[in-house]
């Protein structure tokens, strides 16, 4: 069987394209021909991605379409006569960039309604999560189920040392990680008022690390340095690190402590299953997708008192009869996401067929 995927941006290190690499080498790895195909791919990725305008994208018996935002491969996908399997990764809502971004703010809208025109033109549709499932059933799909990211967490375990990294990091501070955009839904801000109260009630010796791009709201990041200069935090206990390749990536996760997710809007949130993989106890504020990701392991707190998170925090470095039964929790929650539970999923989708 042919079974072909589309993303519309093939990006290296993007969730959305690894995942679907990953999910092409399995598929061929069960018998299957199998492409992934882009309307724009990145230069070191053209050996392995296929051009959208290739005439075997439309050829495929099955076609999983990665829909995260806007473009032409909607209407493309529409006018498929079979095949038509839809993973849907996640819109962020339009209201959480229009204090800062404007263009986004119209991006993440025709998102939505260009996600909605598919309801009727898509054989199976697949949420990352059981709440983006809920989305699609909400919007008018009829045959839903969930699919997970397929998270290549060995690329991260198995990466090479970065010494000069790991000793700057082991200065004796605290280190807490976040890995994500810098963008209005991740809430930075609340980080930096949870770094406040850690530092007023639990101890001054802490460094939280933001690893992803902080460039893509540039407004947004205005607003976080600033609430930094409010609180007058010392700048060297907040690093923002930009991309980074995986063997740094892996380094900032073998130095954190915690990780945090603070978020207040995720379709999935591959962090926290990076951070499960990587034996960091995962403290998250219990919103959207993160509950089914972390399938009750983690430490998940609601509402958002940050004071309570700062507490949460301190147990979770410092006390080890706390620590362990968490992280044996997420090594057993790990299990969801393996190869063979992938295969699984995959095998029961070609069998809809």
């Amino acid at each position: 069987m042919i079974i072909n995927q589309w993303v519309p941006a093939a990006h290296k290190g993007d969730a959305i394209g690894d995942s679907a690499c990953r999910v092409r080498d399995l598929l061929r790895r069960m018998g299957h021909e199998s492409e992934l195909y882009a309307l724009t791919i990145d230069d070191n990725l053209r050996d392995a991605v296929r051009k959208f305008s290739d005439a075997g994208a439309c050829r495929g018996d099955i076609t999983i379409f990665h829909f995260a935002l806007p473009s032409p491969m909607t209407a493309e996908f529409a006018s498929l006569r079979r095949g038509r399997v839809l993973q849907y990764h996640n819109v962020t809502p339009a209201h959480f960039f229009a204090p800062y971004e404007p263009a986004l703010f119209r991006l993440a809208s025709l998102a939505r309604r260009e996600l909605a025109s598919l309801a009727d033109a898509t054989d199976l549709a697949f949420g990352d999560s059981e709440y983006t499932r809920g989305e699609l059933e909400e919007i008018g799909f009829r045959s839903t189920g969930v699919m997970p990211i397929a998270v290549d967490t060995e690329r991260l375990a198995g990466a090479p040392a970065s010494p000069v990294l790991d000793e700057i990091l082991a200065d004796g501070l605290v280190n807490f990680l976040f890995v994500g955009r810098i963008a209005p839904n991740k809430k930075i801000e609340d980080h930096i008022r949870l770094a406040e109260h850690y530092k007023r009630y639990i101890d001054t010796y802490y460094r939280f690390i933001f690893v992803g791009r902080y460039d893509a709201v540039p407004r947004y990041y205005a607003t976080v340095r600033a609430l930094m200069d409010a609180y007058e935090m010392p700048a060297d206990r907040f690093i923002f690190t930009g991309p980074v390749p995986d063997a740094e990536l892996a380094a900032y996760y073998r130095a954190a402590s915690v990780y945090v997710s603070l978020s207040e809007h995720e379709g999935f949130c591959v962090p926290v299953v990076e951070s499960m993989a990587m034996d960091v106890p995962v403290l998250a504020y219990s919103s959207t997708a993160v509950p089914d990701t972390l399938g009750g392991a983690g430490v998940q707190f609601a509402p958002k008192d940050l004071e309570y998170a700062a507490e949460l925090l301190g147990m979770l470095a410092f006390e080890d009869a706390a620590r362990e039964p968490v992280l044996d929790g997420q090594r057993l929650r790990l299990e969801a996401f393996s190869r063979a539970r992938i295969e699984q999923r995959l095998t029961d989708l070609i069998a809809a067929f």
